[in-house]
């Protein structure tokens, strides 16, 4: 076996010994990253979902808290632009189960638009409530928030322009 560090003394007679004559550490190739002990964590209470409506896709994280919902790193007054239709749409499965300032939410969204987004945020959110509590199954299943939208975009068809527009047809 090879030793994890080989301790090289570099003497009198190497070019750099006037600038650095302390003993040099050389690591042996050996393959394998020497890891430091670490110490143990209290267990972090997270619940996670993923939510896709249409094209968007939000990765979800729910942690106990104050209520406070971070998408892409801001606010949801900031990120959605103060419009107040996609704020109560984010916030309603707490309100449907109750749990409002229970939980703060950190969203990662990407594709789709505004609105798909801050359906997908609300998708993921039900979804991470779901492993809270099982009984919260009932409410958010009646209201369809549990539901996934399949809208996306239609495959172009070849011998057609789009996914339905033919090419203009001429008679002579």
């Amino acid at each position: 076996r090879l030793f994890r560090k080989l301790r090289v003394y570099r003497g009198p007679e190497h070019p750099h010994a006037a600038q650095k004559p302390e003993l040099y550490e050389i690591k042996a190739r050996t393959g394998r990253k020497e890891r430091m002990p670490r110490a143990k964590k209290a267990p972090k209470i997270v619940y996670y979902g993923t939510g896709r409506p249409k094209c968007a896709v939000a990765k979800i994280r729910l942690v106990p808290g104050q209520g406070n919902i971070l998408v892409n790193g801001k606010s949801i007054t900031e990120y959605f632009g103060g419009r107040r239709l996609y704020e109560v749409m984010i916030r309603q499965p707490f309100d449907l189960v109750g749990a409002g300032d229970k939980y703060d939410v950190v969203a990662c969204v990407t594709g789709g638009g505004v609105s798909g987004q801050a359906g997908a945020v609300r998708h993921g959110i039900a979804r991470a409530l779901l492993q809270v509590d099982a009984e919260f199954r009932s409410p958010l299943k009646k209201a369809g928030l549990l539901t996934r939208a399949p809208r996306v975009k239609e495959r172009r068809k070849y011998g057609l322009k789009k996914a339905r527009r033919a090419p203009q047809f001429s008679k002579r």
